[in-house]
């Protein structure tokens, strides 16, 4: 300093050289402030620019306060923190978000709702067994975007799976009507039959002009006893809201084990094996007569039965009779060796290739 006092020019051209250097300080922190007005709110810096910040920067100390532009205070001190401790590294760059889910862990989470109808949390559990870790909100996007349902209605009320499961120790029963001629008049008469929703075998349990509880109540022993000298495995029966299905009527099904299940009020879809019988029945036979008396009608309801379970196909099984196995394709035979089995008259036809 003593050489500044007893050196006027030396100290009058330091005091100039500061004066250009606070202008040229006061412009550039004008501009800066003028480029940052036209930015984003935050500005991204890399670790290479953030080390050459602080090395710049620390010498300042609490001053530097007054030139920061992109960042505030405290965040100049944690890079100055962690360009000491070793932590500014580069690291290996990611997408922002979590992870995309590849398209295996995708096919593991739709198999598993679509076999078994859990929640998202149950799916979550499940891959976790699995090594896979994947969020209940994830899992609920894909099962959603994949058309199934949103947790719990998904598995409440599936129908479809139900009967799916239980098909093969399923049965379902109904009543169809058809008018018959007798001496005393025309006479309304109800027919009950049940359904093995497996096979679609169909057993007509008898016929009534009318139906009470106890006859319901005796049809249902009649099949009971039956599937049980076949040593016949059923879980459950299903029937509708018919008042003719009486509490005793339940109550046979059930000392054997059976579940009865009650359908909703108008609902023939949720029956639509036995609905579809009543259909065949009708359009392939009934319709086509006029019955006169019960005797008649039995004979009508007999033929039909035996044709419907042994040779007449099944579109839901593959168009394939109960009875009959289908021949290999082994190419056209000759016309002249089909024959033709008939029934009620020729209205009932089956095709089978005469024997060699």
């Amino acid at each position: 300093m003593s050489n500044f006092r007893h050196n006027p020019l030396l100290a009058f051209l330091v005091h100039m050289t500061q004066s250009v250097l606070l202008r040229q300080i006061a412009y550039l922190k004008a501009e800066n402030r003028v480029l940052r007005s036209r930015l984003p709110k935050a500005v991204q810096t890399t670790p290479a620019e953030r080390s050459l910040l602080v090395r710049l920067g620390s010498p300042l100390g609490s001053a530097i306060q007054e030139l920061l532009g992109i960042c505030h205070y405290k965040t100049f001190l944690r890079w100055v923190r962690e360009e000491r401790d070793g932590a500014n590294v580069k690291k290996p760059k990611r997408k922002p978000g979590r992870p995309a889910i590849t398209e295996d862990t995708t096919a593991i989470i739709l198999r598993l709702a679509r076999e078994n109808g859990w929640g998202y949390a149950r799916i979550q559990g499940e891959l976790k067994k699995l090594g896979i870790n994947v969020a209940v909100n994830t899992i609920k996007k894909i099962l959603i975007r994949n058309g199934f349902h949103p947790s719990p209605w998904r598995t409440k009320g599936d129908w479809a799976t139900f009967m799916k499961r239980h098909m093969d120790t399923l049965w379902a029963c109904d009543f169809f009507t058809k008018d018959v001629w007798t001496v005393g008049g025309k006479v309304t008469f109800y027919v009950l039959f049940f359904i093995h929703v497996g096979t679609r075998r169909v057993r007509v349990a008898g016929m009534t002009c009318n139906p009470t509880g106890p006859w319901t109540e005796q049809q249902a022993r009649n099949l009971a006893m039956d599937l049980a000298e076949r040593g016949e495995k059923v879980t459950y029966l299903i029937k509708d809201g018919d008042t003719k299905f009486t509490g005793a009527f339940d109550e046979v099904f059930k000392s054997e084990g059976i579940k009865v299940k009650r359908l909703p009020f108008s609902s023939p879809n949720l029956n639509a094996h036995a609905e579809r019988f009543v259909q065949a029945i009708k359009h392939e036979c009934l319709n086509h007569f006029v019955a006169f008396g019960e005797r008649h009608l039995e004979f009508l309801l007999r033929e039909y039965e035996d044709h419907y379970n042994t040779v007449r196909p099944h579109q839901g099984l593959g168009n394939v009779p109960l009875k009959v196995v289908p021949l290999p394709a082994c190419g056209p035979p000759d016309p002249a060796k089909i024959e033709c089995d008939s029934r009620l008259g020729g209205l009932l036809r089956h095709y089978h290739r005469r024997a060699a």
